[in-house]
């Protein structure tokens, strides 16, 4: 808290040296919400420290991979893959600010477009010259999902994946090493591209098509319609064409999608109420703390909220391997993903409406 006003207070004393997008325009809306405020708590609080989470998450997947390979065994196996998970959960938490470098560089096209492409992967492991960064095409063989892949896809059974990776010169070790150094490298360019605009991006605050309020709410309303709902439940359930168990997240861990799909749910509710990463409060102003101004009541945030509790809700009741519940029972995805249409038209008709704010993406879902 104590850094959060340090912050703001730098900001108010400069405000004459900063930009925004009219420069006579105050941080009050026009019904005298300081949207600034709420730009420095969600940056402050819980953008910033969620991808340092990551950032560390990750580099302590890189610390154990070296373990690993150091000595490759069944425990050291076990101690690696929970590191992947810890990432993965830390994940969650960021991929709905595809914002900045992030959208610059294609962080979340390389860091978690599933399934993966595993010839593609097979077929990178004999490169010598490979550039993961050469196009499109290499998107799904790189980040989490390729991950997933060589951690708990290239073998039936985990002294096959041992004996694979335990072979001398063994190409699965050093194409694992090129993944993981690839997703660290990645993540700390975002990281300090953060830590370098976090004074100027809170100065656009605006809400017209270039101000990152505008676009920051785009990308949350966005993330929650596609990367959740349609992703993780509505594509590999077969909303709109064949049932796909192999779209699944996570499809090689088996039992990870729904750990990753409640993160997901916790990680927007978080953001839309203003529930800081560290302290796991709630620090300052919000969307919800916004919708509540601009409507002198709480009707639609508590609408939301009662969306988002009733989404978890249903996906607490699934069982842990989405892949078996598509093959077996994909109405209960289908629920799921019908529970989460409800709080897509609440966020990206209602709150972004009465926050005149225009939707800045297309849907193609024909729905």
């Amino acid at each position: 808290m104590k850094k959060l006003l340090t912050t703001f207070l730098l900001l108010t004393i400069c405000y004459s040296c900063s930009y925004n997008d009219d420069p006579s325009e105050s941080s009050l809306s026009p019904e005298g919400f300081d949207r600034q405020a709420m730009l420095v708590n969600l940056t402050e609080n819980i953008i910033i420290p969620s991808f340092n989470d990551l950032d560390i998450k990750l580099n302590d997947l890189k610390n154990n991979l070296d373990l690993f390979a150091a000595d490759i065994n069944l425990e050291s196996m076990k101690t690696l893959r929970e590191s992947f998970i810890d990432a993965y959960k830390a994940w969650q938490h960021v991929e709905m600010f595809n914002i900045g470098k992030a959208e610059e560089i294609y962080y979340v096209q390389k860091m978690n477009v599933y399934p993966s492409n595993i010839v593609r992967i097979e077929n990178n492991m004999s490169k010598d010259d490979l550039n993961l960064d050469q196009g499109q095409n290499e998107f799904s063989a790189q980040g989490f999902p390729a991950v997933d892949f060589m951690l708990f896809g290239i073998a039936d059974n985990n002294d096959e994946i041992i004996s694979m990776y335990n072979q001398q010169n063994s190409k699965y070790l050093s194409h694992l090493y090129i993944l993981v150094n690839k997703m660290v490298s990645n993540t700390s360019i975002v990281v300090k591209d953060w830590e370098a605009q976090r004074s100027e991006f809170v100065t656009l605050y605006g809400n017209n098509s270039s101000s990152n309020l505008n676009m920051l709410v785009n990308d949350y309303v966005y993330y929650f319609e596609k990367g959740i709902r349609t992703n993780k439940f509505g594509i590999p359930a077969g909303r709109w064409a064949l049932k796909r168990p192999q779209n699944v997240e996570a499809f090689y861990a088996k039992n990870l999608s729904k750990t990753l799909a409640l993160e997901a749910i916790i990680a927007s509710k978080n953001f839309f109420t203003g529930v800081s990463t560290t302290t796991k409060k709630i620090e300052g102003e919000s969307f919800k703390t916004y919708l509540d101004y601009l409507e002198n009541n709480d009707a639609l945030s508590s609408s939301i909220l009662s969306s988002f509790n009733s989404s978890k809700d249903k996906i607490e009741s699934l069982e842990d391997n989405f892949a078996e519940i598509v093959r077996n029972d994909n109405l209960k995805l289908l629920e799921v993903f019908q529970e989460l249409q409800e709080g897509v038209i609440l966020l990206k008709t209602d709150m972004i409406s009465i926050m005149d704010i225009s939707v800045d993406y297309m849907d193609a879902d024909g729905d």
